[in-house]
């Protein structure tokens, strides 16, 4: 029967089970599964990353591209799936290398449907028809199968292969629940299949034979070249290979990791939103989905609780609110204020849960805690307390202490108290986009109280950085990252984030080849390398490198943006590892056996790469930055469409939906950029020598006025649009131009 039909219709054929290689279409729940077998070991692989050796390639967020390899036995295959119709896929596999007489390793496409339903196999047109409700859907091959067996289910099939192995034929049928097409790599080491969905058999049989004989679609080029090459693909592909589907909630959604075995699915509320932070880059609607996934955790009792399982909930306890600045930084990237309202409340109850439930001495600032609620694992406990900050075995928490009587650690947190106060006010800017104006008045005071707090109380003024300070005595010894989180939160004077940035250089704390090790260099907890315990993490360091950028130190920001890169790039390129956290000292990612190999959050290192180039800032807004090095990055989502930019020769070319809206060869930033039907606007940083900005599809006819500064500017005038005259500065310069709406403008709703 008809299954998840409100998918999107692009993202329906996706790779949306635990098995990578399995093509699944959705909306009616028919899987087309490899299944692997060698004589050799006389094992099979469904080619699961949990259990198999799976290098994970390109992949689009709409399955339109997905490439993967896998390792059985020795024997390497490759695989690949291409669609240009949201009704066919063709997929296709290679033995790339083998490790016994191809003959004895088999490779079967197992037909199946999750309602059971029969399918057929026809050997006079080789092809394998199933029927889901009203539809049809046809599976054919380039070449025919050795044999074709039927079973009740795929675990069916895998003890059919190794209880009998290949020679065995008793189980040939041609109608089952599974439809087993069996090949080999001696006689089709490279071979290919499609499939296909239509109202008719026939109609179903003739596009899957379209789709099969059809040209390859395109080569997809690369999303990011020249400057931090490969960022933007490197974030696409963590994004669509860690989204699937959730069918206990029957919802999709970008999982932690589509490896971990925890449940039938599992949500941690910080993770959620960065995977939402992520998608957003690409995906409005995937976006929307992971945010309101994150959502769904929210209680009775107001806050969002910090993990959600199949298995378990804590309730009683939270984890850092990042939920409004990932709802903002959606809202300037899509321009879409639905985004915002989805969250609003959900989000608004959270904040003020945390002061109602997480301060017990009425002080303004927040501990740790688990509240008497729910059934959770930990619940009670200093270590469930210590979830509320994501950093569980944390150095910092050592000295803190459990107090059953308030359910609350003795320490004040820093990196929640900045977490909190950052969610006031990113909830104040919501707050008044949706014209809830008391409500924004009362989070920015909310704000303003909690950085004050945050500069008096928790700066040790002996070390010149800020910690953890117990709640009736003195600071806690050990460090981590979150001693720079007062510059997320605009709590630091100048004066303590001038002293942090000598800290934030310090080989002997924080500095080094690898950054930003939680824990110091010289705490002993350091030389652990266990999780928080002297590892690096992409989520800290994301925070921080957003804290510099707050406070203008761009140099340091664009330094901790490389570092991360090449971070990153030590094992991606080689072995595609996105890895959960990393060492510290030689940068490895899977030096530590508690560590994940494809966790969404490592994408975030690459995010801050395309971030130096164009980025979607909480407090700047949509920026652009041209310094002068020819690189590619695109497409990606922006509030005016779908955005590429190019710099070539020091000039740079921004493009919205496949058209030119401007060209210039300033070598600068460009800020709070508004591009729409009748105006375009943007704040120009300081520029050294001058130069120009080209508005190609502006008519002369249509110019109202163009500012700089609030003055009239002067402009030229082309056949294809208008020129403006940008004079050397040391200031910011703000430009404006207004021109009557033409089809050669993108509409767009600018935040």
């Amino acid at each position: 029967m008809p299954k998840h039909t409100t998918i999107p219709l692009m993202r329906a054929w996706n790779s949306w089970s635990e098995r990578p290689a399995e093509m699944v279409f959705l909306p009616l729940g028919v899987r087309i599964t490899p299944v692997l077998y060698s004589t050799r070991s006389k094992t099979t692989s469904a080619i699961e990353p949990r259990h198999n050796p799976v290098r994970l390639g390109r992949h689009t967020i709409d399955g339109s591209l997905i490439e993967l390899e896998t390792d059985h036995t020795g024997t390497t295959v490759a695989f690949s799936a291409t669609k240009t119709d949201p009704f066919a896929v063709r997929g296709s596999w290679d033995g790339a290398v083998s490790a016994e007489w191809g003959l004895r390793f088999w490779l079967t496409l197992a037909i199946s449907s999750d309602g059971g339903e029969i399918g057929v196999y026809d050997a006079g047109r080789n092809t394998t028809l199933l029927k889901v409700g009203t539809r049809f859907v046809a599976v054919v091959t380039a070449e025919a199968p050795v044999h074709v067996t039927g079973h009740e289910t795929i675990d069916a099939l895998r003890a059919d292969f190794e209880e009998n192995g290949y020679f065995y034929t008793a189980t040939r049928r041609n109608e089952a629940p599974v439809v087993a097409l069996r090949f080999n790599l001696e006689m089709m080491r490279k071979s290919a299949y499609a499939a296909a969905v239509a109202d008719s058999a026939e109609l179903a049989i003739a596009k899957a034979e379209a789709c099969l004989a059809g040209d390859a679609p395109a080569a997809m080029s690369d999303a990011q070249t020249g400057v931090f090459a490969g960022s933007l693909d490197a974030v696409r592909d963590v994004v669509a290979w860690n989204t699937i589907w959730d069918d206990t909630n029957a919802r999709p959604y970008t999982a932690v990791t589509r490896i971990w075995n925890l449940g039938k699915f599992a949500v941690w509320y910080n993770d959620q939103l960065f995977a939402a932070l992520l998608a957003g880059v690409f995906d409005a609607d995937l976006a929307r989905e992971n945010m309101a996934t994150a959502m769904a955790s929210a209680t009775p009792q107001g806050n969002i609780a910090c993990i959600v399982t199949s298995n378990d909930a804590w309730v009683d306890r939270s984890q850092h609110p990042n939920g409004a600045l990932v709802a903002w930084q959606l809202y300037q990237r899509t321009g879409e204020r639905s985004m915002l309202a989805a969250s609003y409340e959900a989000l608004a109850r959270n904040q003020r849960w945390w002061w109602e439930n997480r301060d017990p001495d009425a002080f303004g600032l927040l501990s740790c805690g688990t509240s008497d609620v729910g059934e959770g694992l930990y619940k009670g406990t200093a270590f469930g307390a210590r979830n509320e900050t994501g950093m569980d075995n944390s150095a910092t928490h050592d000295e803190a202490v459990y107090d059953p009587a308030t359910r609350t650690l003795s320490t004040f947190d820093l990196g929640l108290n900045c977490a909190a106060a950052l969610d006031a006010e990113m909830l104040s800017k919501i707050a008044a986009v949706l014209g809830k104006h008391d409500a924004a008045r009362k989070f920015a005071a909310i704000a303003e109280r909690s950085r004050k707090l945050i500069s008096e109380t928790l700066w040790d003024e002996s070390r010149g950085i800020f910690a953890n300070r117990q709640r009736n005595g003195g600071f806690v010894r050990s460090l981590s990252p979150t001693s720079f989180y007062p510059l997320l939160s605009g709590a630091a004077t100048p004066q303590q984030a001038s002293r942090l940035l000598e800290h934030l250089s310090d080989k002997a704390t924080f500095g080094g080849d690898f950054v930003l090790p939680n824990a110091t260099r010289d705490d002993p907890a350091f030389a652990d390398n266990v999780y928080w315990r002297g590892r690096i993490w992409p989520n800290v360091n994301y925070m921080v490198w957003l804290g510099l950028r707050r406070y203008g130190f761009n140099a340091q920001a664009s330094k901790l943006a490389s570092q991360c890169y090449e971070l990153f790039m030590k094992s991606w390129c080689k072995d595609r590892i996105a890895s959960e956290n990393y060492n510290a000292v030689t940068g490895d990612a899977m030096d530590q056996g508690d560590t994940d190999p494809f966790y969404i959050w490592a994408a975030l290192l690459p995010l801050m790469a395309t971030g130096e180039i164009v980025d979607f800032d909480p407090w700047t807004g949509w920026t652009v930055r041209n310094d002068g090095r020819d690189l590619s990055i695109g497409p990606m989502l922006s509030p005016a469409g779908t955005l590429n930019i190019a710099v070539e020769g020091g000039a740079l070319t921004m493009t919205l939906n496949d058209r030119t809206v401007m060209t210039t060869d300033l070598q600068t930033t460009f800020s709070q950029i508004h591009i729409g039907g009748t105006a375009l606007a943007c704040v120009i940083a300081p520029v050294t020598g001058g130069g120009t900005i080209d508005l190609p599809g502006i008519a002369t006819g249509t110019v109202a006025a163009v500012r700089l500064n609030g003055a009239g500017a002067a402009y030229t005038t082309s056949h294809d649009g208008i020129r403006v005259d940008i004079a050397e500065s040391a200031q910011e310069q703000h430009l404006q131009v207004y021109f009557s709406p033409t089809e050669a403008r993108p509409a767009s709703t600018t935040p």
